[in-house]
């Protein structure tokens, strides 16, 4: 397919469309605080190896990039093994198109279907699908399956679920026209918790099970996946429903993407599953084959009888996921939750050694990541200092002015975090 630039003309007519007088007002939306304020200063006539020079001496300039990540929030900074990213650069995977042809696609649908299985032994669920956009409309999609399963309406959403990520659903209900409640009853058809939240802090999933099924309500639990490896499946623990965000499981944080959601569920609820779901057949001769199956998207049946809109996946970070586990194995990935369980309370520790620096939720156990408070807001001058840490919460929470994230993974030596205690200590003096 040739590039046509648009002309003059075509923008004119495009921007009146849309009622808008400028290609400017278009993007309104977009912060001024953020956007490019000039073009980029590049001599012209320069040649490649000039202009890579001068492009990598402007990105060195990007602090974030460069500093040491402690930052949390829904993305984490985990190690990736070489032998996965030279998977990933094989050719049949860079060029496969998604399999609308399944029988051209069987390379694609096994590592889907090997995928899928991956997902269910995580989980502690009896199927999954090949994947969604994100974390987030994995989670609203839960709560729109959960009302096509159960036949009520109400969504309930715990107070720790990542607010990005309520925002997501609060869309969904909105145009699909169910009310968000604050407490279960014989309306919900489903509870939607985290399994450790926003804030680092492990929920009880095994009582918010009760709670929902003592109401007829589907529990959905928010999981981060890389920790399964130490915290229990929640399927094992009463889930109907698992999803969350696959980003940690040997995708990079890339500027906040791409990455890919996951979709796990029990057996029976698996023609109301929202995306794509491979399966395995057998020909006339008995030779096993991969197939999608069970298409119930707005592509195959009439929109009014669709369990979703969503009609494609991840598949290329699916993969990348498929690869990471399977280089780690089950004792991999234990050791990646226990390092970071470890790395983290050591951080906690020294940490809230530092005057007038204490912990958000004190009480509550934390798993890699705890909410700090601090005297001042300290995000800004961390940053200074080579260390990126945050989010800040009264972005979302008001109550919790000057505190803000900390997320430790398996990346970070005694060194680094000894380092961010220094560099706190010194921003507090």
């Amino acid at each position: 397919m040739s590039y046509i630039p648009h002309t003059e003309a075509d923008r004119r007519a495009m921007l009146k469309r849309v009622g808008l007088a400028s290609i400017d007002e278009l993007f309104d939306e977009i912060p001024a605080s953020v956007r490019l304020k000039r073009p980029l200063d590049i001599a012209p006539g320069l040649t490649q190896m000039e202009v890579e020079a001068e492009v990598n001496r402007l990105a060195a300039a990007n602090a974030a990039a460069m500093a040491t990540c402690f930052a949390g929030g829904g993305a984490y900074d985990r190690y990736i093994p070489a032998a996965e990213r030279s998977l990933l650069q094989r050719g049949e995977f860079l060029t496969a198109y998604t399999p609308y042809q399944a029988e051209t696609s069987q390379g694609t649908l096994q590592f889907t279907f090997e995928f899928q299985s991956l997902m269910c032994e995580l989980t502690g669920m009896e199927v999954a699908n090949a994947s969604m956009y994100d974390g987030s409309t994995a989670t609203a999609e839960a709560a729109a399956m959960a009302r096509a399963a159960t036949g009520r309406h109400a969504v309930v959403l715990a107070s720790g679920l990542n607010p990005e990520y309520r925002q997501v659903v609060e869309t969904y209900a909105e145009g699909l026209g169910f009310p968000l409640r604050d407490s279960v009853d014989g309306e919900t058809a489903a509870l939607i918790v985290p399994q450790v939240d926003f804030f680092g802090n492990i929920a009880d999933v095994a009582a918010a099970a009760k709670t929902a099924h003592a109401a007829g309500a589907l529990l959905v639990v928010v999981t981060d996946p890389s920790l399964l490896g130490v915290l229990e499946a929640p399927g094992h623990l009463g889930a109907d429903i698992v999803v969350g965000d696959g980003q940690p499981l040997g995708l990079p944080i890339s500027y906040g993407g791409p990455s890919f959601g996951f979709f796990a569920s029990k057996m029976d609820l698996v023609r109301r599953m929202p995306g794509r779901i491979v399966g395995i057949a057998h020909d006339h001769e008995g030779r096993r084959g991969f197939v999608l199956t069970l298409q119930a998207r707005e592509q195959h049946i009439r929109r009014a009888k669709a369990t979703s809109n969503i009609c494609t996946n991840q598949a290329y970070c699916a993969l990348a996921a498929t690869i990471y586990l399977t280089l780690l194995g089950p004792q991999g990935l234990r050791e990646v939750g226990e390092l970071s369980y470890q790395k983290a309370h050591y951080a906690a520790d020294q940490l809230t050694k530092l005057p007038g620096v204490k912990l958000a939720f004190p009480d509550r156990p934390f798993f890699q990541e705890f909410a700090l408070r601090a005297p001042r807001a300290v995000v800004g001058p961390l940053l200074d200092r080579g260390y990126l840490v945050g989010p800040a919460l009264d972005r979302w929470f008001p109550d919790l002015k000057d505190a803000f994230l900390v997320a430790v993974t398996e990346r970070r030596t005694k060194a680094e975090i000894d380092g961010l205690v220094a560099a706190l200590r010194e921003v507090l003096a």
